[in-house]
């Protein structure tokens, strides 16, 4: 316990999934939070989208450890809005030294163009938004993580026919965190500030427990469930498992927030059961 005792953090896509258990894991390390979650749904994305009430049951889960959280709504589009929150927010819990850029979106399947747009604004541009919305705050053994995803690495993931626009986006925003983080880390290096991504294979969410999804791996279905879907979620894995969790994901962000990894950054670390080794050969 304590791996993170006495640091703040801040963290987007905070109201249930992935964002909720790095919430609630770094808290049981010793963290205060700010909470941050747009709690609306984007017309673009084919499943429903967290609400006011995910973000207060996020905010319950952290009091229970003892920590302190702050829970707000704000869109990670909105860079004015976040500055503002995080000016406040730091204000009030004394500073910030982790931040989790985790809000993302997954509108995958036909789709207007639109689509491609809100997924690349929101994974991509509410990245780049969160992270210097903080910098001003961060100072001399903090820590940058980025969410990232296997389709960074893997080519025709999601950026296919069957994805649509927004499978495209969301494969170019992958992308795109994955290089940004990269030259970010050298920029804070100086400063003795780390910053890196973390790249998840499936993960047992509501983006992956959803009908767009279920579609994506079983196109041969025309409604797909759940149980038509297990099968495939399975194949994208090197080890013999259909998804990961979300705990195993807060494991690793854990890791890069502690000063455990204080040397550690610009690296690209997957929590994908071995997706990438599966198909990617060896390069030096």
């Amino acid at each position: 316990m304590g791996r993170v005792e006495g640091k703040v953090a801040l963290i987007t896509g905070a109201a249930r999934g992935q964002g909720r258990s790095h919430a609630v894991r770094l808290a049981e390390e010793g963290a205060d939070i700010i909470a941050v979650d747009a709690c609306v749904d984007v017309a673009t994305n084919g499943y429903p989208l967290a609400t006011p009430d995910d973000l207060a049951e996020t905010a319950h889960r952290v009091e229970k450890t003892g920590r302190r959280v702050i829970a707000r709504q704000a869109d990670v589009r909105d860079a004015a809005a976040l500055r503002e929150l995080v000016a406040g927010a730091v204000s009030e819990l004394g500073g910030l030294h982790i931040v989790v850029a985790n809000a993302g979106i997954a509108p995958l399947g036909p789709g207007p163009v639109q689509a491609f747009a809100d997924v690349v604004d929101i994974n991509l541009g509410g990245t780049v938004n969160t992270v210097h919305a903080a910098l001003p705050y961060l100072e001399a053994g903090a820590s940058v993580i980025a969410t990232g995803s296997v389709a960074a690495f893997l080519p025709n993931t999601t950026d296919t026919n069957a994805g649509g626009p927004g499978g495209a986006g969301y494969g170019l925003a992958k992308r795109m965190v994955a290089q940004y983080i990269n030259d970010l880390a050298v920029q804070l290096a100086p400063q003795s500030i780390r910053a890196n991504a973390v790249h998840p294979a499936n993960c047992n969410t509501d983006m992956l427990q959803s009908d767009p999804m279920y579609r994506m791996f079983r196109p041969d279905l025309d409604q797909p469930t759940r149980e038509d879907a297990e099968p495939a979620f399975h194949a994208m894995q090197a080890m013999p498992i259909p998804y990961v969790e979300p705990l195993d994901v807060s494991n690793a962000v854990l890791f890069l927030a502690s000063d455990e990894s204080r040397y550690v950054t610009g690296l690209q670390l997957r929590v994908d059961a071995g997706a990438v080794v599966k198909v990617q050969p060896w390069k030096q």
